[in-house]
């Protein structure tokens, strides 16, 4: 296509899009297409966000999108713009995450410019698309190239692909963009042969000195110069640029500033070293973390990078290491410390660093000398947890974590840690997951065991499920009763995804805990939460309590459920009657439902959810004592769960006709109905059966909560219940999701002390300072025990030679 043919085609798209200002929404492809839309909409002047999730193209409430080569207006109210803002991108590494840098026309030309200027490009260059056009490195090629004439080949192929390189001889590809595994996978693939190759580009993240001096010398032999630059999504691309004919001489510089552009370095130490600062024109206008922000001018006037540089006798930038804890790897922007604390919530004692040796891998140093199967466990967990591949994390087992003086993990230490001499122990899928079975049920466990033979109960189901999903990518929704083995042989070794599917009952657990901490604390006021809580609870009773092999080990499982939510919650309860006196006796045992009053009082009834759970447990095995309703329940489960449901509703109506004036939504005999309806909707198998379900649950509630929203959140979140066994669930929220559902019983008991210390002044200090102190709670009582046996166990048992 020529310019005069790409100009015209522009010139029809951005007619449809009018003359008023509208944020466009773009979802980034090497298509004639995309790059027709996006310079139609930076000809009109048209903020462009260029995207693949549709969450954010709805949280900044774009006005149009682009589908099947036309314009759709997506009927959102569109955002107030400010007249400098044009292109909004994803920082790197924040998928999942609203923030978005603004960058204005005038950055964007600025650096367009400045790439021309020392890449000295021409009409006659021609490059070709090797990095996605919605990553700023990519999209500055397309740029640079077009401002000038020049020319760009489209493709989606990578670069191990010989059809790309196809596609670029015949192009007459002058030059070609790489970020560091690039280089890794040209050199596992084989470098390509282009007689027209003038330069190659590298940038994404740092490239080993000996790579670039490698990769240096190879374009010097075949003709071609390889241009090192340094750049980040706030400067629209590029702040630095290393002259090619100072690589081979200086490869572990970033080289000079670009053309217009200043770098400074910051409060420098006795050795010349301290924090990169950026000034000039291709600074973004700031952050845009919501809608409103899209008003805003410019917050910025120069950009603090982040990574600490020296500047060398020779005048040269070098970059020497990160201010803050983050590592940028494979494009993403990784927060080291959110790795550890995740991996710190499994029961792993582990730190975190960027390699030393420029290899683009994340160190894990893995500490208690774990054998081969526990440094698989971490090394998944890592990757789940990151979105690495599975290549660039490096798992080293050490002794203990390497430290300073001080007492702080030692990075520098952790990031020079290299690969075992040996290679790792080799170990089945079907041993692996034995492990982790083990690992998270405390017990003895053989290939041939099932979830729900072992034991297994709610808690333990929420942490063992994530972990099996991350490493069997898509977990069956009957796995509890299918072995260790069978389970094994779906392992998945593919590409991860952004999405996973996740249980439901995990994602409704913590998003209930969620809304009842968020509305006490004064943040929102969505209430509802604790009675899907109900429901979840009866729903996990059919699953996990009544499969056990005789009527003993029913009545064991429901006993011991019971006691691991009343036994911490008396122990809590009466600490804090102890020390503060606000709680009575009859809190203290769980007995404020039986023998308290019959009206909402305060603090009476803090615990009240915690109360209906154990009595509906305890009546569950004394109801089950009975042979012939323990024979009905085991030859019609559905037909006595629906029995029971209606029968529990008694209550309730009775209630209604009489015009009772006790508290309805906080006692045992009113609400066990939502406990036994998850009974239920767990034991329907069929749409008619879960058709039924859901119409007693909507007929029941409309009635029994004198609350529009609350009746809306508890009947939707029991029909999720009964009709989903999965949701989808973006991948980085995964771990986060797992845990507060895991957590979500200390949440609620501890909350009460947390939050009141900041439901006026920072409500949202208080709903995240309640789900740490929970989540802290949760963990000292049932991971580091655990976690303190495991790790002794390791040091017993040699390393691995």
């Amino acid at each position: 296509m020529t310019h005069r043919e790409l100009a015209a085609r522009v010139a029809d798209a951005a007619a449809g899009l009018g003359d008023v200002r509208r944020l466009v929404a773009l979802r980034p492809s090497p298509t004639v297409d995309f790059v027709v839309a996006h310079l139609a909409a930076l000809a009109g002047g048209h903020p462009v966000l260029l995207t693949d999730d549709d969450a954010l193209v709805a949280a900044y409430r774009a006005e149009v999108v682009r589908a099947g080569g036309r314009w759709q207006a997506t009927g959102a109210t569109g955002p107030e713009l400010h007249p400098e803002l044009q292109l909004l991108l994803s920082t790197s590494g924040s998928t999942g995450s609203p923030k978005l840098v603004r960058l204005s026309a005038a950055g964007i030309e600025a650096n367009t410019a400045a790439i021309v200027d020392y890449l000295g490009l021409t009409a006659d260059d021609v490059a070709v698309t090797t990095l996605p056009l919605g990553y700023c490195y990519g999209l500055s090629v397309l740029h640079s190239h077009l401002s000038v004439g020049g020319s760009v080949a489209l493709t989606d192929r990578s670069v191990t692909d010989p059809a790309l390189w196809e596609v670029a001889r015949d192009a007459g590809a002058t030059s070609f963009a790489g970020v560091p595994h690039t280089f890794d996978l040209l050199d596992a693939a084989g470098w390509p042969e282009l007689p027209s190759l003038r330069y190659v580009t590298q940038a994404g993240g740092r490239l080993a000195p000996d790579r670039v001096r490698e990769v240096a010398a190879r374009g010097r032999r075949a003709g071609w110069d390889l241009v090192v630059m340094y750049g980040q999504t706030e400067a629209t691309a590029r702040m630095a640029y290393l002259p090619p004919h100072l690589t081979e001489a200086h490869p572990e510089a970033i080289g000079v500033p670009v053309p217009g552009g200043d770098l400074r370095i910051d409060a420098p130490d006795t050795h010349g070293v301290g924090e990169l600062v950026f000034a000039g024109p291709n600074v973004m206008l700031g952050y845009a973390n919501g809608v409103a922000d899209l008003a805003h001018g410019r917050d910025v006037t120069e950009l603090r990078t982040g990574d600490l540089a020296r500047r060398t006798g020779d005048g040269l930038l070098e970059i020497t290491g990160r201010v803050s804890r983050f590592a940028k790897l494979f494009g993403q922007r990784i927060d080291l410390d959110r790795v550890v604390d995740l991996l710190g919530c499994e029961g792993h004692e582990v730190a975190c660093a960027e390699a030393a040796d420029g290899s683009g891998e994340l160190v894990v140093a893995a500490a208690g000398t774990p054998d081969a199967i526990a440094v698989d466990l971490v090394r998944v967990a890592t990757v789940d947890r990151t979105g690495l591949p599975a290549h660039a994390v490096r798992v080293v087992p050490v002794d203990s974590l390497p430290r300073r003086d001080n007492g702080k993990v030692d990075q520098a230490a952790v990031a020079r840690l290299s690969r075992p001499a040996a290679a790792p122990e080799q170990h089945s899928p079907e041993e692996a997951l034995t492990r982790q079975y083990a690992a998270v049920l405390g017990r003895a466990v053989t290939p041939e065991d099932t979830f729900v033979g072992l034991g297994g109960d709610s808690l333990s189901y929420v942490e063992l499920s994530v972990r099996l999903e991350a490493r069997l990518r898509r977990l069956p929704h009957d796995w509890p009763t299918r072995s260790v083995a069978d389970l094994a042989r779906l392992q998945h070794d593919g590409p991860r995804r952004g999405w996973q599917w996740l249980d439901t009952t995990i994602v409704l657990r913590a998003l209930a805990i969620v809304l009842i901490v968020g509305s006490h604390t004064n943040l929102f006021a969505v209430t509802g939460g604790a009675h899907v809580l109900l429901a979840v609870a009866g729903f996990n009773l059919a699953r996990f309590l009544l499969t056990g092999a005789t009527p003993r080990d029913r009545g064991r499982g429901l006993l011991r459920a019971a006691a691991r939510i009343a036994v911490p919650a008396v122990i809590w309860i009466g600490a804090v009657a102890t020390v503060t006196g606000a709680y009575g006796w009859r809190n203290v045992l769980l007995l404020n439902d039986v023998l308290g009053p019959r009206t909402w009082a305060e603090p009476e009834f803090y615990f009240w959810f915690v109360e209906v759970l154990v009595m509906l447990l305890l009546a569950t095995a004394a109801l089950l004592l009975v042979p012939g309703l323990r024979w009905a329940e085991q030859r019609w489960p559905f037909g006595f769960a629906t029995a029971l449901l209606a029968a529990t509703l008694v209550p309730v109506a009775w209630a209604a006709v009489t015009d009772h004036t006790g508290d309805v939504l906080h006692s045992t005999v009113f609400v066990a109905w939502y406990f036994v309806a998850g009974w239920a909707a767990a034991r329907a198998t069929s749409w008619p059966q879960r058709l039924l379900v859901t119409a007693v649950v909507v007929v029941g509630s409309v009635d029994f909560f004198d609350d529009t929203q609350r009746t809306a959140v508890v009947v939707g979140g029991v029909a999720v219940l009964t009709w989903l066994p999965t949701v989808p669930w973006p991948r980085l929220l995964g771990g986060v999701t797992g845990v507060l559902a895991s957590a979500s019983l200390y949440v609620y008991l501890t909350h009460w002390q947390v939050y009141p210390h900041l439901e006026f002044r920072w409500p949202l200090g208080g709903l995240l300072a309640s789900l740490a102190v929970g989540v802290a709670a949760w963990w000292l009582v049932d991971r580091a025990p655990g976690a303190l046996r495991r790790r002794k166990a390791q040091r017993r048992t040699p390393a691995p030679l």
